[in-house]
């Protein structure tokens, strides 16, 4: 049986747009100037039996000259045609080649050689390769586009017998985060620089493209597959381990890639494209900056969670959400108040985690209404609780961001007839990545009405102090990835004793979420940390198990 890599540049020509009924002389080379297809014009021409070995300077050694080889380097490093004249080394007779950049490497069209040709038509020639380089290419990265991606992957399927293909979704981790804080200019710049790194880890037979904004795509020829892709695709996420610079500044932009192998999981375009984006979504819901190849379980777990969206937009009618309070503690003992927490009892499935069904509230734009009613039934459990107790309540960052929210809350306050300084709305520093002017306004209107405000999580996301400075907030709250290990580790020791100097420093309170044993909750009390919650103080609980949880006194709790 015939190696089936061997018939793959037949099959799958990279710029097979181009060679398709010609007669022109046209060739393509990798990036290590090695022929990898051409037209039948050229074959006849330059007598070339095998692409095997055969190489740019083998065609075309007046290429070597200073001169010309200073274009091709121009051409791959600014993505730009460049028209060159050379003269054959044997006859003199001389011959213009207009330069292009390839989906994976360059393009040659010679032109006639005429003097005449010279003057009316050079210029035209080379026009026309420009028109043709910025129709099929992304002017950004210099890298194939969406449109040249699509004719591809199109002209590729179904694969040949025997052959296989492997087509790679590559999604940037966090790349939103650095056009918000560092702008456009930053962005445009990670991008290109992304772009190389995608290039710098391709071989023979796979094809890089940009598909939009942060959206990139690989398209790889290889027998041994899932192998191969698995491979490349494990090679495109280490490559974004290294920290990118812009304007001296070190920033972290990782890769999620999706992979699906043609025919095993498609033989059309849109079978194999829909197969690569559920492997996508599986990287980034496994935690990003990772690669993940489409199994048909992926396709069950897709269509579980569709099942939950649907069940989501009538949950709220239905009466499937409810509300659980877990106790928040001073050091002193004693119950500060507690904090509301969503919960979603699904009727065929059950109980599902607010981490599952938030994001998919958010994406839908239903956020709004569900925190609406979290707050109103969460205000009215706690009119019913001591009058110095706090309520703690989230907001998404999609609730934060929605307009009306700050006459949202004074209605709800007014309507339940709870004072405005017994609620503690905790937000994430996420939704301070976003039209900050805006937010720090809703924030010290919300201050203005007496609402406590509460930054959430701590020690992840960027940590930025301007946040602290620009906008007094009430209480920080200390991410319990850090309290999980606070007996043992002196990492974690020292950055939770400055987290609480730093907030005592600036006249905020300090609350550390996730204790769970007695030694961690001894070490936050010797530190002087304000409020604790976790496991170790109290579970979550439904409204009506307060007043039996209250009986009971938790005045031994953080005795050692």
């Amino acid at each position: 049986m015939p190696d089936a890599d061997a018939t793959i540049s037949a099959s799958y020509p990279p710029e097979s747009y181009f060679l398709t009924n010609t007669d022109e002389l046209v060739s393509f080379y990798d990036e290590s100037f090695h022929l990898v297809d051409c037209s039948a014009a050229h074959r006849r021409t330059y007598g070339v039996d095998s692409l095997v070995e055969t190489t740019l300077w083998h065609i075309y050694p007046e290429l070597l000259a200073p001169g010309p080889k200073s274009a091709i380097e121009f051409v791959i490093g600014n993505g730009l045609p460049r028209t060159v004249e050379i003269a054959d080394m044997a006859t003199g007779d001389r011959r213009i080649l207009i330069i292009f950049r390839s989906a994976n490497g360059i393009g040659i069209i010679e032109a006639e050689s005429s003097a005449a040709y010279r003057e009316t038509s050079s210029q035209s020639e080379s026009d026309r390769a420009l028109l043709l380089h910025q129709a099929t290419h992304d002017a950004l990265t210099g890298l194939p586009n969406r449109r040249q991606f699509s004719d591809h992957l199109r002209g590729a399927l179904p694969v040949p017998n025997g052959a296989r293909l492997a087509l790679m979704q590559i999604d940037l981790d966090d790349f939103k985060s650095i056009n918000d804080t560092l702008g456009h200019s930053a962005g445009d710049d990670v991008l290109k620089m992304a772009a190389e790194r995608i290039r710098s880890v391709l071989r023979d037979r796979e094809f890089a493209y940009r598909l939009a904004g942060d959206e990139f795509a690989v398209i790889q020829w290889r027998a041994d597959q899932p192998k191969e892709a698995e491979r490349l695709a494990e090679a495109l996420v280490n490559t974004f381990k290294a920290p990118f610079t812009v304007e001296g500044i070190n920033v972290f932009v990782g890769a999620s890639v999706g992979v699906a192998v043609a025919p095993a999981d498609g033989n059309e375009v849109e079978q194999l494209m829909k197969a690569a984006d559920i492997a996508l979504y599986a990287a980034k819901t496994d935690g990003r900056g990772r690669a993940r190849t489409f199994t048909r379980s992926m396709l069950v777990v897709l269509e579980q969670r569709e099942m939950l969206r649907r069940g989501l937009r009538s949950a709220l009618q239905e009466g499937q959400f409810f509300v659980e309070y877990q106790p928040l503690v001073k050091t002193s003992s004693s119950i500060a108040g507690f904090e509301a927490l969503l919960r979603w009892r699904h009727p065929l499935v059950g109980i599902i985690p607010p981490n599952v069904f938030i994001p998919m509230a958010e994406a839908d734009g239903l956020m709004s209404e569900i925190g609406q009613w979290l707050l109103e039934r969460a205000c009215q459990a706690a009119i019913t609780w001591p009058p110095h107790f706090t309520l703690a309540v989230n907001l998404s960052p999609a609730e934060f961001l929605h307009e009306g929210l700050t006459d949202r809350v004074a209605q709800t306050l007014d309507l339940v007839g709870i004072r405005a300084d017994r609620l503690e709305l905790e937000i994430t520093e996420s939704v301070l990545l976003e039209r900050t002017i805006n937010n720090l306004d809703t924030l010290n209107t919300l201050n203005v009405l007496g609402v406590r405000i509460s930054l959430d999580d701590f020690g992840t996301y960027y940590s930025s102090l301007s946040y602290l400075k620009n906008f007094p907030f009430d209480t920080i709250k200390i991410d319990q990835y850090f309290i999980k290990d606070l007996e043992a580790d002196e990492k974690s020791q020292t950055i939770v004793r400055s987290i609480i100097a730093l907030a005592h420093g600036l006249g905020m309170n300090v609350t550390a979420e996730g204790v769970e044993t007695g030694g961690q909750a001894a070490w936050l009390q010797k530190e002087g940390c304000d409020r604790l919650q976790g496991y170790f103080l109290g579970f979550p609980m439904p409204a009506e198990a307060i007043g039996a949880f209250l009986r009971k006194s938790p005045a031994g709790l953080l005795r050692t």
